[in-house]
């Protein structure tokens, strides 16, 4: 049971008179031009179909054949059995002469002289470290301590020097200059920013008159033209042009199944007409001539033509195997008078197997036991 309630179907809007007398002409129009378009795409859709089954299918795959045998086997036999063994053969050669030569040169020559020479440098560090700890560590601390004492005359003598320089500035350069700015550069920086003010202000205000005059100017010989043009004008137009496109639209789209649907009668009808015009009559030519023709051609001259042939292969078989065996007879002849019957009654006394013997009590039939 289906709980969900189906959506509602689509709610149609009222059409106007307008609407239907558009609708008519224009599908009767679309109609009568869209049925020889549609007639013209199936025959070329079924001739495509046709061309394709028959004719670019075969090739297709001839050609991709061809293009495997042409470009993708020899390429596939060439890596196969030509580049892959070259470059065994050279991986090979280039571990023989090469790696194994630089394992061997690392492991037993730079190897020993590496730890030849870290054994050397420690060494070295280990004297370069009592050199450093013994003897250059007092003589730098030596020299510390001296321009430690050096850096405290030269300090107090500079403080009294710049103790003197700082008074002298002060009282000569920022004492005057602070007057200045108090009473002489803030006073005029001030009546200067509200002068510049003021003519911003002033400004501003004309240009905004200038620009709500513009404002106005434009709207009046521009905007409200245009917008009465779009109102009265292009709206309308738009409508109108909107609903003859749908029913445009709307009218291909119901031209085109109805041109199908006639296009599959009419393809029909002359499937029916090719049918019962020259398919019926050749099946009833073959049902009703043809095949009685050929039954009575099989059974009054071929089945007895074949069995004559039969029979004449029977008797040349037996006058084969009469040859035959009248030559295996000769043959035998012609060995008996050469060498005689008794070699041969011997092979034949060889080849004959011996007959079982009678069980008695004092025999015995297994391997382990008998006698």
């Amino acid at each position: 049971m289906d709980l969900e309630k189906p959506p509602p179907p689509p709610r149609r809007e009222p059409e106007g008179c307008l609407v239907v007398a558009i609708r008519v002409p224009v599908r009767i129009v679309v109609l009568v031009l869209v049925v020889p378009v549609r007639m013209v795409w199936d025959a070329l859709v079924v001739a495509g179909r046709f061309l394709n089954d028959t004719v670019l299918r075969p090739v297709g795959r001839a050609l991709l054949w061809l293009g495997r045998a042409v470009f993708v086997w020899p390429f596939v036999a060439l890596w196969r059995y030509v580049v892959v063994p070259l470059a065994k053969a050279l991986a090979w050669l280039g571990n023989m002469l090469l790696v194994v030569p630089a394992v061997w040169l690392y492991r037993y020559l730079l190897t020993p002289l590496g730890h030849a020479c870290a054994w050397l440098a420690h060494g070295i560090g280990a004297g370069l470290g009592w050199l450093y700890a013994r003897v250059l560590t007092p003589i730098g601390h030596a020299v510390m301590w001296v321009l430690r004492g050096l850096g405290a005359v030269l300090a107090a003598i500079g403080l009294g020097i710049f103790g003197v320089v700082a008074w002298l500035v002060r009282y000569l350069l920022v004492v005057p200059a602070r007057w200045v700015y108090e009473w002489i550069l803030a006073p005029v920086g001030r009546a200067i920013a509200w002068c510049a003010r003021g003519l911003v202000w002033l400004v501003s205000m004309i240009a905004t008159g200038i620009g709500i005059a513009l404002y106005w100017t434009a709207r009046v010989l521009f905007v409200l033209p245009a917008l009465g043009l779009y109102r009265w004008v292009l709206a309308p137009v738009g409508r109108v042009l909107a609903v003859v496109g749908r029913e445009l639209r709307d009218a291909l789209g119901h031209a085109w199944r109805v041109a199908g649907r006639i296009s599959l009668a009419f393809g029909r009808f002359l499937v029916k007409l090719f049918r019962w015009t020259f398919v019926e009559p050749v099946r009833w030519v073959y049902r009703t001539v043809l095949t009685p023709v050929g039954h009575v051609v099989r059974d009054a001259v071929l089945r007895p033509v074949a069995e004559a042939a039969r029979s004449v292969g029977r008797a040349t078989r037996q006058a084969l195997t009469a040859a035959r065996e009248s030559v295996r007879q000769a043959r035998a002849d012609f060995r008996r008078m050469l060498f005689g019957e008794q070699k041969e009654r011997e092979m034949e006394a060889v080849r004959e197997p011996r007959r079982r013997e009678t069980r008695t009590l004092g025999s015995s039939t297994t391997a382990l036991t008998k006698d």
